[in-house]
């Protein structure tokens, strides 16, 4: 199943945030291997957070390797494979944000990569799946943690 971009999405919990949800629509992607949505509503109690804007873009964009990387044969005496290629797959985030009051907005950035080494999609795709369910549920769970770290400092 492909990558299909969500109307909405059911925010993680945040500090001082009630029932955050996320309106998305469709939005041009930056490169011909991704796709992307903008944020163009926000539901729940979320005071002070808007939606996507050129002057404060809120997106969430999906990539996926230009070019596939595959096994090459193994070496004929020690039938090992020297260089294994990874597939890199990308989910990034990003919102403009407020640095100081009057100064111009900067843009901040959420990155999760997944790195696939090349033959396990075929020789093992229930323990990518499970790396890929672990990680999503870790993030999942710590929303809440992480942004008050990425708030306080405080880890």
């Amino acid at each position: 199943m492909a990558i299909a971009m969500p109307g909405s999405v059911t925010g993680a919990a945040q500090t001082g945030f009630t029932t955050p949800g996320y309106t998305l629509t469709v939005d041009t992607p930056p490169d011909v291997n991704a796709k992307q949505s903008a944020v163009t509503a926000i539901t729940g109690t979320q005071t002070g957070v808007d939606a996507h804007s050129i002057a404060r873009p809120f997106t969430l964009a999906f990539f996926r390797p230009k070019v596939f990387g595959v096994l090459g044969k193994p070496n004929p005496i020690t039938g090992l494979i020297a260089n294994v290629p990874r597939n890199i797959f990308k989910a990034i985030t990003r919102k403009g944000l407020t640095v100081l009051s009057g100064q111009p907005n900067n843009v901040g950035i959420t990155r999760t990569e997944v790195e696939v080494p090349a033959g396990a999609d075929v020789a093992d795709p229930a323990n990518v799946r499970a790396m890929l369910s672990c990680h999503i549920g870790f993030l999942s769970a710590l929303s809440s943690g992480i942004g008050d770290t990425s708030v306080t400092g405080v880890l």
